[in-house]
């Protein structure tokens, strides 16, 4: 009976060892990347959105909302890896920037990206969205664009795009959301309003799914009937190279013979060796003998 509770016992935690780990593994590799359905404040959150100062390339599709700061390596990639597969879907993504507030006294931004934050919001400028980020941090002077500080209007529109972030924060943090950027926000199939923290790209699929985008975007093909993409350079080493042109016949120099089709070439004269020059005379002035 001893040896029975004691295999009983030990059969026990191994299975809660096994449960355990197989919760840990579930929620470690597979839960915790899920997003968040939004239950609560929904109006509020849409509404914010909407009132947003958002910039896109267009499309005019189901609208996917892109919350970061410019120097946010997940947001970038996310933009660079999985807008061009939404946009296959028909999805329109819509990109919000802020300028992050100074934390524990370090400043986490520059007076050119406060200057660009607050022109992007008051022009929604998609051209100079896509300079800004097409130049590297450190090369970004704003050249042309008023500055934020000192200015109170575009300094209240600065602080209005942090307000924003806030709240919002707010607002899906009471949905169960610990807010990381790219903060992601879209609506399924079925119209729920859904939420992703998408700083690792794990989630990146469950965004796909919910809005029939492709995993993967090939090469566009040319169909029958399309025009063909132009030819390369002759002469690159291409197939489509073309072949050395047929020269027609080179008429004879003046006072030279036509050459005869099919006779061997004349044999070359040597040439005439020149005429040897002359020294020379050594010719002396009062104090210099010149040659």
């Amino acid at each position: 009976m001893r040896r029975f509770f004691v295999w009983s016992a030990l059969a026990a935690v191994i299975g809660l060892v096994l449960a355990g780990s197989g919760y840990w593994a579930y929620w470690n590799f597979y839960s915790r990347f899920q997003p968040v359905t939004v239950t609560r404040n929904q109006a509020a959150i849409q509404r914010l959105l909407d009132e947003s100062s958002w910039v896109s390339a267009g499309g005019g599709g189901e609208p996917l909302y892109i919350i970061g700061y410019r120097d946010s390596a997940a947001l970038q990639r996310y933009e660079r890896e999985e807008v061009p597969k939404l946009r296959a879907a028909g999805v329109e993504a819509r990109i919000i920037l802020f300028a992050r507030p100074d934390r524990e006294g370090l400043t986490q931004s520059t007076a050119a990206e406060r200057a660009t934050i607050a022109e992007l919001w008051l022009t929604r400028d998609w051209t100079l969205y896509q300079r800004w980020t097409a130049t590297p941090t450190r090369n970004w002077t704003a050249a042309g664009i008023p500055a934020a500080d000192g200015n109170l209007a575009r300094g209240a529109v600065v602080e209005a795009g942090r307000t924003f972030v806030a709240r919002l924060t707010e607002d899906l943090g009471q949905a169960g959301l610990q807010t990381r950027y790219p903060l992601i926000i879209w609506r399924d199939r079925e119209g729920f309003m859904k939420a992703c923290a998408c700083s690792d790209s794990r989630s990146w699929v469950f965004i796909r799914d919910d809005l029939d985008a492709p995993d993967r975007i090939d090469p566009p093909a040319v169909a029958p009937g399309d025009p063909q993409p132009p030819l390369p350079y002759p002469g690159d080493g291409g197939p489509e190279s073309l072949p050395y042109p047929t020269l027609p016949p080179i008429p004879p120099a003046a006072g030279q013979p036509a050459p005869v089709p099919g006779a061997a070439p004349a044999p070359a004269r040597p040439a005439t060796p020149p005429a040897p020059r002359q020294a020379p005379e050594a010719k002396k002035s009062d104090d210099t003998t010149f040659f």
